[in-house]
């Protein structure tokens, strides 16, 4: 594994862990009639510490999409899934909250079972699947499952819609990182005017604010700890799928490899779940109660 690839999916890691505590900590305050809509991107605009968010998770996209682009999907997308340990030593900054040992095991389930799928699964890139039925039938099951997350979570807003809502927009991100390293490959190999005569770049920007706008429902309607576990779990799930459905991504498949590819990204998300619990992530709004309306700070 080169150390480019693993400083610039660490650092991205941080810069989206960051990102999502400022921007949940504004969405918390917007008005519930803007769900779903995307009256709520206007109205979050106007608040100074969601821009600081989004800057953080551009910044950590551009790392991301530098990782992807010097290392495979299946690769990368574990490391992006450690957002949630810097998400958390934000958190616990601002809550005082201790780890304990909740905490400790969610941080070493996940850390180790980043370690052992990597090791186990050792990722190396390959050929680019060339049947376009199998390249589109993957990316219309993630797409498909995200769109029906999306409007059961929508027609139910019921107290697992934030939760729902995030597994789509991780599902959408995973596609996104998939989508951004082809047409990084694209890039390379045609130049600007293959890119630009693409589909994928577009798609990418789509699956980005669609994404965002999902998230922030997401953080509008619910706690941090009920979205963002969800979140950095599905995407990392969906990035692999797609890495080895269509981009030609390789890992071992002897019994011993799957069975600790299994277990590293078993302990990945129960690592995710036990972090998301944990008393550090708030429960709700941080630094005060919602409010109707949301004000310039």
């Amino acid at each position: 594994m080169s150390v480019l690839v693993l400083v610039l999916a660490v650092a991205a890691a941080c810069c989206l862990g960051f990102g999502f505590v400022l921007q949940q900590a504004a969405a918390a305050h917007a008005p519930k009639r803007d769900y779903l809509t995307f009256r709520l991107l206007l109205d979050l605009m106007k608040v100074r510490s969601w821009l600081a968010g989004i800057g953080l998770m551009v910044c950590g996209m551009v790392l991301g999409a530098l990782a992807l682009g010097k290392g495979e999907v299946s690769l990368v997308e574990p490391l992006l899934a450690t957002n949630l340990l810097f998400a958390m030593t934000l958190s616990r900054h601002r809550t005082g909250q201790r780890l304990g040992r909740q905490g400790w095991a969610g941080l070493w389930l996940l850390a180790g079972g980043v370690a052992a799928f990597l090791l186990a699964g050792e990722p190396r890139g390959g050929q680019a699947v060339s049947s376009p039925l199998r390249h589109w039938l993957v990316v219309g099951v993630v797409a498909g499952l995200a769109l029906l997350l999306t409007a059961f979570a929508k027609r139910a807003r019921s107290t697992a819609s934030p939760a729902l809502l995030a597994v789509a927009a991780g599902l959408l991100y995973g596609l996104q990182d998939a989508l951004t390293r082809v047409s990084g490959q694209r890039l390379s190999d045609a130049g600007w005017a293959g890119l630009v005569t693409a589909w994928q770049p577009y798609a990418v920007i789509v699956l980005g604010v669609t994404g965002l706008l999902l998230v922030q429902s997401a953080f509008e309607t619910g706690p941090l700890r009920m979205s963002l576990p969800a979140l950095t779990a599905a995407q990392p799930l969906a990035g692999i799928a797609c890495g080895i459905g269509f981009m030609g991504d390789r890992v071992r498949t002897d019994t011993g490899a799957l069975a600790w590819q299994a277990v590293g990204l078993t302990a990945i998300v129960t690592g995710i779940v036990l972090l998301g619990l944990h008393p550090a992530m708030p429960e709700g709004p941080v630094g005060g109660r919602r409010s109707q309306s949301l004000q310039p700070r």
